[in-house]
């Protein structure tokens, strides 16, 4: 299993375990959201006199970062991302990154969230200086494609598309390159099998095609292996394939015939740790729009109405 099929596997372990019950990481998650950062604080000492530092712990102060960031406290963000940083490097000394679930999410928070408080302090050039750093140090972990991300958004957009791998696809429209599509502009929509988010949009592109597929948008949707099926079993990339094809063709019909690129290397490139990610390419080949997450139709539409 690749690093980046890795990672989501993680996740998805990750959020088994929050379904099971309350837990510290969801607990000081939803205090910090609510903004009782000091019930958040008092939960977190509460574990730590009892369990002491463990992995669950720094992914759980993580969110004390997260949330910092996402309210625009910086500073605090900043603060945050460095303990948990010192933290994660003290564990490293006697384990590997990936050998449990929460410690490669807590380390690749602690760089998000330093990265992206460094840009929004107008320390752009600093930022991707850092990012990039942190890219080359932990190649071959499984938190490389959350960097890359993070780069991307710092850099991807108003510079050209990376190069689309299109050896292999899904359904019966067969892949091509980029390069195949210009003059025309391209929203790449890419999804993975297990992912409701990735369900839950077909609905608004489905209707972005019909307004503007006559008007030259090409929808392209990339999705990767994982290396698992149904219920988290193992499985090769044949039988995973097989798989993909049929949830495409169940969840995803609405598309319609639309190129369905099969590569790990896209999601690499593109730095897809969130699914889905929305990549807007424009009649040049520059990208116009790199969104980690679902966008709505009306969003979108204003997004790509400039570019027809």
């Amino acid at each position: 299993m690749r690093y980046g099929a890795l990672f989501s596997a993680i996740l998805i372990v990750v959020s088994m375990a929050y379904s099971a019950g309350p837990t510290i990481v969801s607990e000081v998650h939803a205090a910090a959201a609510a903004g009782h950062t000091a019930d958040a604080n008092h939960l977190l000492q509460v574990y730590k006199s009892a369990q002491g530092i463990t992995p669950e712990y720094i992914e759980a102060l993580s969110w004390i970062g997260r949330v910092a960031l996402m309210n625009g406290q910086t500073a605090a963000a900043e603060a945050n991302a460095a303990e948990v940083r010192k933290l994660c490097e003290e564990q490293l000394k006697h384990r590997k990154l990936d050998a449990e679930a929460h410690l490669p999410i807590a380390l690749g928070a602690s760089i998000e969230v330093q990265g992206q408080a460094m840009g929004r302090d107008g320390q752009r050039d600093q930022a991707v200086i850092f990012l990039k750093d942190e890219l080359n140090r932990w190649q071959g972990t499984s938190i490389v494609t959350r960097i890359q991300k993070n780069v991307n958004l710092l850099t991807l957009e108003g510079k050209p598309a990376p190069l689309l791998d299109a050896k292999f696809g899904i359904g019966d429209v067969r892949p091509l390159p980029l390069s195949a599509h210009r003059g025309h502009p391209v929203l790449l929509f890419l999804w993975a099998h297990w992912c409701p988010d990735c369900k839950g949009m077909v609905a608004d592109i489905q209707k972005l095609m019909v307004t503007d597929g006559p008007r030259g948008l090409v929808v392209i949707a990339p999705t990767q292996h994982y290396g698992y099926v149904a219920g988290g079993k193992d499985a090769s990339p044949t039988e995973e394939s097989a798989y993909i094809s049929a949830v495409f063709a169940k969840y995803y019909a609405g598309l319609g015939k639309v190129e369905v690129p099969l590569s790990e290397e896209n999601f690499t490139r593109l730095g897809v740790s969130t699914t889905p990610t929305l990549v807007l390419v424009d009649k040049q080949g520059i990208v116009r729009l790199y969104n980690p997450g679902a966008l709505g139709y009306e969003a979108l539409v204003k997004k790509v109405e400039p570019l027809l």
